[in-house]
């Protein structure tokens, strides 16, 4: 494996880690905020997709910049 691979498999698993991470303290305010749980695991979802959304945005252009 290269270290050109070994940067992207590492660089995805902090991705989906980091938007893990943001899910859960959004499903854990939205239930402070006294909401149902089907509200909470939604606000978690729209929290998990906006982040992995936006780090594929700026893979993108990092990509595009050629950084």
């Amino acid at each position: 494996m290269t270290n050109h691979t070994a940067l992207i498999l590492l660089s995805t698993a902090f991705s989906a880690l980091v938007a893990t991470l943001i899910a859960l303290a959004a499903g854990l305010l939205a239930l402070r905020d006294r909401n149902t749980w089907p509200h909470a695991v939604a606000r978690a979802a729209g929290a998990f997709a906006a982040t992995l959304t936006l780090a594929a945005v700026l893979a993108m252009a990092a990509h595009t910049l050629g950084l």
